[in-house]
């Protein structure tokens, strides 16, 4: 991944460059690029920027100016790291569209209402049941669980003992998202963050996952499938400390739509999941607990469809584009907009699947009550 060039402070020469030969010659090309989307509307890295520019135009100057743009337009959403450094974030298309979505369609209030027009039918209920194991499944696989969905399904609907470590990870992801949702009502804590992992991977192999333990050591990094070592997460001797700050973070409430530190839970709930990914305060099972405290965080925040909702799903399916997010923010100084980015096109693709399956209930339903004399209900959730 080639890494962005370094633009410095409002001090950084570029308009003068510009009133410069040979730029500027090319000076409409080069405004044109002083904006934070590409012309599709995509927050692009450098990495795939540097491809898209017109030929004969300075990769490092036009990169400049796209990187004032989004300067221009950053809001500070969390600190991390060792020394602290905020992350920030711009509030791109995808995630207004995301945003959009939950709101609408994925609240408690919204999971009630559908449930309703649907009635006591089993169909719908069977559905909701099946949709609660496909997270916790799903994000086995994502870390390398080797079981079919079909089994893992069997196991739990069976409540079948786990055979395999593959299969007591599944096991572990399910009771830790259901322990997700009983803690919903719990501010969040160095020890309830203990107290998730120590759920999740107990029993696995204790001796690689060491449940419910912070790292001590500096001797936890991240590779890539190559083995190359993708991220150092920050050192292990002030672990704690940060997690109270991340805890703080969380527990402060930014839901106030008059107030300027307003953040909708959406946004927050993916800067929470980076930040547990990026610290990585475990020795193993990190991206587990950083997604179901994402969950946890939207429980919390009374978006109960949630919990019928899998984004693991859609993560297993595209693992490369799930990691170059967090690198993509790294590199970039911590514009956490590349893994919110993607983490919204994820949940937007999500919550759309999670009203199809309701779509196809209210059908059967209603096809159902014809058969039986009754009137079918026809419901537009757009």
């Amino acid at each position: 991944m080639k890494k962005p060039p370094v633009v410095t402070g409002r001090s950084d020469p570029v308009f003068g460059l510009l009133a410069k030969s040979p730029h500027k010659h090319r000076l409409a090309d080069y405004l044109a690029l002083l904006t934070p989307l590409d012309d599709q509307g995509r927050y692009l890295p450098f990495d795939e920027l540097r491809y898209r520019w017109a030929p004969g135009l300075d990769a490092n100057l036009c990169w400049a100016l796209v990187k004032k743009a989004r300067v221009a337009q950053y809001s500070s959403l969390l600190p991390l790291g060792e020394p602290m450094q905020w992350g920030t974030f711009v509030l791109t298309p995808t995630a207004q569209k995301a945003i959009s979505a939950v709101d609408r369609l994925a609240t408690t209030a919204a999971l009630e209402y559908m449930t309703r027009q649907i009635g006591e039918h089993a169909h719908f209920s069977y559905l909701l049941n099946d949709l609660i194991e496909d997270e916790a499944i799903s994000s086995s696989q994502l870390e390398g669980a080797a079981t079919t969905t079909q089994v893992a399904k069997d196991m739990l609907k069976r409540k079948r003992l786990p055979r395999t470590p593959d299969e007591r990870m599944v096991i572990g992801n399910y009771k830790m998202m259901n322990f997700a949702w009983e803690m919903r009502d719990r501010p969040l804590s160095v020890e309830l963050i203990a107290a998730i992992h120590r759920v999740g991977v107990e029993g696995i192999d204790d001796g690689q996952y060491s449940p419910g333990m912070f790292r001590v050591k500096d001797d936890v990094v991240v590779q890539d499938g190559e083995g190359n070592t993708v991220h150092t997460p920050p050192p292990a001797g002030g672990l704690a400390s940060r997690l109270q700050v991340l805890t703080k973070w969380i527990n402060q409430a930014h839901n106030d739509p008059f107030h300027t530190d307003y953040v909708h839970p959406l946004i927050k709930a993916i800067g929470l999941h980076f930040a547990l990914g990026y610290e990585h305060p475990f020795r193993d099972g990190n991206g587990r607990v950083a997604r179901a405290l994402f969950y946890w965080f939207m429980f919390k925040n009374d978006f109960s469809a949630l919990r019928y909702i899998a984004i693991s799903t859609l993560l297993r399916n595209a693992p490369v584009k799930y990691g170059r997010s967090y690198l993509h923010t790294e590199a970039d100084d911590l514009d956490l907009t590349y893994f919110i980015d993607f983490q919204c096109s994820v949940v937007l693709r999500a919550v759309t699947g999670f009203t199809e399956v309701y779509r196809k209930s209210l059908t059967y339903c209603g096809s159902g009550l014809a058969r039986e004399g009754g009137v079918s209900v026809n419901v537009d959730v757009d």
